[in-house]
């Protein structure tokens, strides 16, 4: 029996193409979604730190200038849709600079881009982590915009060992933002659907080693239950943000889509309504 999360996507004609910015595009989710999207038939124009169109550390301000500057000149000044997937799970203050500050600069970044392409639609990539505990201050500065305070609300975490926490408060405040910005004039006011995915544990450079060592793999399938088919591949994410930045989506708009085998309804259970 074939597996149909590995079957070839179906390709579109070349007027129906589209214009798609894919940060973290050099491994992983961000990896497999551009391959996916360009099997389809669509231009993907790939940012990473290396290995990629665009060349760009989104952890600084630097390198967030440098991607919206490129993307400008490669888009032709469009897009149409835009999926931000760089991210890091290190125990260091570059995890709140690149999952919050270098995803949501990317997202309001490359919007006037966005503005001028064909029924635009952004995505973001999140985690079920973001359900995790989180460390306040590190979330209420992020969403004041102030990265100096996060920074330093990071590394007092990790100082006082919850570590952790940093990880999760980044992608907590990442929804948070999410859910404020999608209803605002300059996204849903524009026309323009802003979407959050939340994975579960996916088999990825970034977890390999989590999956690898059995005692942090244990402590990581307590905090992420997966009841459905376990572990996710890269490849089974793809669909999902392509039909959240596809024109057939016209409605869904600041909604957090967990792809987690579960994990949500089991640590939420019948809270998340």
């Amino acid at each position: 029996m074939t597996d149909p999360s590995r079957t070839q996507p179906d390709r579109i004609d070349e007027q129906t193409a589209r214009t798609y910015l894919i940060t973290g595009a050099a491994s992983g989710i961000g990896r497999a979604t551009a391959r996916h999207l360009a099997a389809r038939g669509h231009r993907v124009i790939g940012a990473d730190r290396k290995d990629t169109d665009i060349g760009a550390d989104l952890g600084t301000e630097e390198g967030r200038a440098l991607l919206a500057e490129a993307a400008a000149d490669l888009g032709g000044g469009r897009l149409d849709a835009v999926i931000a997937c760089a991210g890091v799970a290190d125990y260091d203050p570059v995890t709140v600079r690149v999952n919050a500050f270098g995803a949501i600069a990317t997202l309001t970044g490359l919007r006037p881009l966005l503005a001028a392409g064909r029924h635009p639609r952004a995505a973001v990539v999140a985690s079920v982590a973001a359900l995790h505990p989180t460390d306040p201050a590190i979330v209420d500065a992020v969403l004041a915009d102030d990265e100096a305070a996060a920074v330093a609300a990071a590394r007092a975490t990790i100082d006082r060992g919850e570590p952790q926490r940093v990880y999760a408060s980044a992608k907590h405040a990442l929804v948070r933002w999410v859910r404020r910005a999608a209803v605002s004039d300059a996204w849903a006011g524009a026309g323009i659907p802003l979407n959050a995915i939340g994975p579960g544990i996916i088999r990825t450079p970034m977890s390999r080693s989590m999956i690898e060592d059995p005692e942090i793999r244990a402590i990581a399938d307590a905090a992420v239950p997966m009841p459905l088919n376990g572990y996710g591949e890269a490849e089974q994410v793809a669909p999902l943000l392509d039909f959240l930045t596809s024109p057939e989506n016209t409605h869904v708009t600041g909604q957090v889509v967990f792809i987690d085998g579960g994990a949500d309804a089991v640590l939420r259970g019948e809270e998340g309504w």
